[in-house]
């Protein structure tokens, strides 16, 4: 019996059974593994850092998604930062959005998950609304002069390829970048076990937005409590809906989900006190 043993913390260790490895190389960024799990499925990591089980990836894309879309309730254009398993693009283009576009360094992770994993994208990348562009995400958003109402920046933990997806200047560019009224969503770990992620995180949300703030999700495979979700939009009221008028606008939309529902759209803005104690201390 092999286990895949993760090395993002250095005094924690989650450990999944491999049933049986489907690939293992190395492309010009990172180390990429995909193996069977019991009870998780087909698992993605890179650079030993689990990315993404077939078990329980609906719980992260439906939140990093559907709470910023239909808090908006008018979005057209998307810009993805990341996401190379096409799970974040697939819940976007449930939305009748004009364009989402994905912009992602390394692209065997969207041949291998497409290839391995095709269950999380299910035909996203074919749809004639994606636009896939293989490019660094942070150099994509300082040169473009596009503009989105939502930015999702579906990132790996800060170190590798994804470090620079934290910089206060990655964030600057994203604002500039958001027409009036957007929101910037965000990858931003575990707080209980990446406590420093969270406060510099917010430390400069704050300096950037009028509207900065968390949202939460349990995931699973994310060990450790509550995920939180990076917020910031200049438009206060995003955040303030009621749970009538969430309904009222996920009831319009033809989908069906597996986490996300209006009541927990709504919760999930209600931090743990030690959560809002880390963002005192930012």
């Amino acid at each position: 019996m092999s286990w895949f043993n993760e090395t993002l913390y250095p005094s924690w260790r989650q450990s999944f059974q491999i049933a049986k490895t489907l690939y293992e190389d190395k492309s010009e960024f990172q180390e990429l593994v995909i193996f069977e799990a019991p009870g998780f499925g087909r698992v993605l990591t890179l650079d030993g850092v689990v990315q993404v089980t077939e078990g329980d990836e609906y719980v992260y894309h439906e939140m990093l998604a559907h709470v910023p879309m239909l808090a908006h309730g008018a979005v057209r254009e998307v810009l993805i930062i990341g996401g190379g398993d096409g799970g974040m693009l697939r819940e976007v283009l449930k939305h009748p959005v004009t364009r989402a576009t994905m912009v992602e360094i390394d692209r065997s992770v969207i041949d291998l998950c497409t290839q391995y994993m095709p269950s999380i994208s299910d035909g996203a990348f074919e749809d004639p609304r994606a636009e896939i562009v293989i490019a660094d995400g942070l150099k994509y958003v300082a040169e473009t002069d596009r503009r989105f109402d939502l930015i999702i920046v579906d990132s790996t933990d800060p170190i590798g390829p994804g470090e620079v997806l934290f910089s206060e200047a990655f964030y600057a560019d994203c604002r500039a970048r958001l027409n009036p009224g957007g929101i910037i969503v965000t990858q931003n770990g575990v707080p209980f076990l990446q406590a420093e992620e969270l406060k510099s995180s917010y430390a400069k949300f704050r300096r950037l937005f009028q509207d900065p703030g968390f949202f939460v999700a349990a995931v699973p495979t994310y060990v450790g409590g509550f995920m939180t979700l990076g917020w910031g939009s200049d438009e206060a009221s995003h955040r303030q809906h009621s749970v009538e008028e969430i309904r009222r606008r996920f009831e319009a939309r033809p989908f069906k989900t597996r986490y996300y529902n209006p009541e927990i759209h709504v919760a999930s803005f209600a931090l743990p006190q030690f959560v809002r104690d880390m963002m005192k201390e930012a």
